[in-house]
């Protein structure tokens, strides 16, 4: 789950990490009125999950309560794309207004998760406020990386070689150690793979500040995490929403060939071997090893949904589910469901022939493939 900014910054409060004061979140529907300012300049912020956001208009600095309500009511709604939306548009449903703050220097920190050796690693920089990954292609010497250890934390000594290494002043050295140090926890605390501010800033008045915040956590441990449950689900799609509401792992694709798979396994192949076969997947959809009839339908009518869809492969693997019981349940489903396009169905497995002759004698129209590559491969043709 990806956390907005002012998500992440309440998380920070939580763990004592300053932020900027805040003033108040607008949402669309909400009028910016609501918001009580009482300085300036104070900063107008664009809540979308994606960097970039000074550069498209999403970040405005206002000088008056007038320009402040001003900026806010012209966010609100508003299509936003940056280099991180991969030429998608969001739309703008949450505006942040926050305190302005007079800045000295600006840091780049993060804790990312190093799959390479399954461990966090701090990554930080005294150039702060500009795309990491540029910096890291230009002036690789300025990055410094410090693994961290997953029950220790981050170990005093490190802390005081990372604040040597980005020159911390000696009046903000002994802050900034703990600082780092509250960084780590969050992100194991979370079971984070991500936790970073860019920039973290040293005001002119000698005060650490972290002026933005971005907090990716494992879906797979919400379940330590009910307060995260309750947070909006601004990356799914309705669809994908519904799905995940009946106990079906669905996940959107680009393509029109709608897949129905059991096993998470055998649904990557899926999609591979379509691609191979020329073609695109409209979804992975992972109905399970123990699919019913029930899953099988309704794992059908979320796949109808996507208008994109030209054609369905289902590759169904017999194993905990015999051929036979899967191949009726899909013969019931298709019966359930008002199936408008092209259906394809590879089994293999458990009573695999008996599955097949089902399918067979029942009446509907259905493409048999002996192989997920002949499914692929007449699944693609039917879509064009």
């Amino acid at each position: 789950m990806k956390l907005v900014e002012y998500e992440g910054k309440d998380v920070f409060v939580k763990y004592g990490i300053p932020t900027a004061r805040r003033f108040g979140v607008v949402k669309i529907g909400e009028s910016p009125d609501k918001i009580k300012i009482d300085s300036f300049p104070c900063v107008v912020k664009a809540q979308v999950l994606a960097g970039g956001r000074g550069k498209a208009g999403g970040v405005k600095l206002a000088g008056n309560e007038a320009e402040a309500r001003e900026f806010a009511k012209n966010m609100l709604g508003m299509k936003m794309v940056t280099h991180q939306t991969a030429g998608q548009a969001l739309t703008v449903e949450e505006v942040l207004v926050e305190a302005g703050t007079d800045i000295e220097r600006e840091i780049y920190i993060s804790v990312i998760m190093d799959r390479k050796t399954s461990r966090p690693v701090l990554i930080a920089s005294k150039e702060g406020g500009m795309s990491i990954e540029e910096l890291a292609k230009n002036k690789p010497e300025l990055i410094v990386k410090i693994p961290v250890d997953l029950e220790a934390g981050l170990l005093d000594f490190q802390a005081r070689e990372l604040a040597f290494s980005l020159a911390i002043p000696k009046e903000l050295f002994c802050e900034f150690t703990e600082f780092a140090k509250k960084l780590v926890k969050v992100f194991t605390d979370y079971d984070a793979s991500l936790v970073e501010i860019n920039p973290l800033v040293i005001s002119k008045q000698k005060k650490l500040i972290a002026i933005d915040s971005k907090i990716i956590t494992d879906d797979n441990a919400c379940f330590r995490h009910k307060e995260m449950e309750a947070l909006p689900d601004r990356e799914s799609s309705e669809i994908e929403k519904e799905a995940k509401a009946i106990g079906i792992n669905y996940i959107g694709l680009d393509g029109n060939i709608g897949c129905m798979v059991n096993g998470a396994g055998l649904a990557m192949a899926t999609l591979d071997t379509i691609k191979l076969a020329g073609g695109n997947a409209a979804n992975f959809l992972d109905v399970g090893g123990g699919a019913k009839v029930e899953q099988i339908t309704r794992a059908f009518k979320i796949i109808l949904k996507d208008s994109k869809v030209k054609a369905i492969m289902v590759n169904i693997f017999g194993g905990i589910m015999k051929c036979d019981d899967i191949a009726s349940g899909i013969v019931e489903a298709s019966r359930n469901v008002k199936i408008s396009v092209p259906l394809v169905v590879r089994l293999e497995g458990t009573r695999v022939r008996e599955g097949k002759e089902i399918l067979a004698k029942s009446g509907i129209k259905i493409h048999q493939a002996e192989s997920a590559w002949e499914a692929a491969q007449i699944a693609v043709g039917l879509a064009k």
